[in-house]
């Protein structure tokens, strides 16, 4: 197999959730422009009109509350509708209330854990038979900067987002004997929607990316390569693991 099939995603059909903005949009323009036919599910439409036109391709919008999990199922009849039933599942979609610890309330918690944990693990979970069926699947979560380290205004964050490091480990050691590898793709800071108030805050960015090994913070385009890695055959003995992208980060 040439270097170039090994990322070709051509006749594959993938779901990206959080399809409406920051990396999540990236991921669905990503996969797309790879030859995925990709179908996009955030709550706003409009967004994800705007992503369908710019991005071309074979795309869908699926406007659905990724927090509601017993729609969950429904969502994924719903998204193997437009091409089939999805070969590579992203799990793009976050929430960050940010609420520091004294003031945590429960809806805060419940609302972080809900979307960051257990929408992956439901919606996963529904996708994943068909998966099986086929042989051949890819699922990629999102995981953190905060994975690893705390920050202050992030217990709830940080907890959902350490649990997806193992959510990612428990999902290829119970699907990946059936084709499916599980990894997850840890960002670290990439000026989105999610992190506004890091980037309003000149002195913080600039701090930040100081911590990098890289010198700079991310940008989007950065993702591009290691999300397609995750998603295609170039993955295929890869499974299990958190790959952050984080210019280093980590690492000082």
């Amino acid at each position: 197999m040439g270097a170039g099939e090994l990322f070709d995603l051509s006749g594959k059909v993938a779901c990206v959730t959080g399809a409406s903005s920051g990396l999540g949009r990236r991921a669905a323009t990503v996969l797309v422009r790879a030859g995925a036919s990709v179908v996009g599910i955030a709550r706003r439409a409009d967004q994800l009109e705007a992503w369908q036109a710019e991005t071309g391709g074979e795309t869908q919008a699926l406007v659905g509350d990724l927090a509601n999990r017993e729609g969950l199922k429904n969502l994924a009849e719903r998204a193997a509708r437009p091409f089939g039933a999805p070969d590579i599942l992203v799990h793009a979609a976050g929430i960050n209330t940010r609420e520091v610890a004294d003031d945590v309330t429960d809806n805060g918690w419940d609302v972080t854990l809900d979307l960051n944990l257990s929408t992956p693990f439901f919606l996963s979970q529904a996708m994943v038979p068909a998966m099986a069926t086929k042989g051949w699947g890819r699922i990629v979560n999102f995981a953190s900067l905060q994975s690893y380290r705390a920050f202050p205004g992030g217990i709830a964050y940080g907890a959902s987002k350490g649990a997806v490091t193992q959510l990612t480990r428990a999902m290829a050691e119970a699907w990946s004997g059936k084709g499916i590898n599980a990894n997850a793709i840890g960002p670290g800071f990439f000026k989105t929607e999610l992190t506004e108030a890091v980037f309003a805050d000149p002195e913080r960015a600039r701090r930040n990316a100081e911590q990098t090994c890289i010198g700079r913070n991310g940008t989007v385009e950065d993702i591009d390569g290691p999300l397609l890695f995750l998603c295609s055959q170039a993955s295929a003995y890869v499974t299990g693991q958190t790959l952050m992208v984080d210019g280093g980060y980590t690492a000082k």
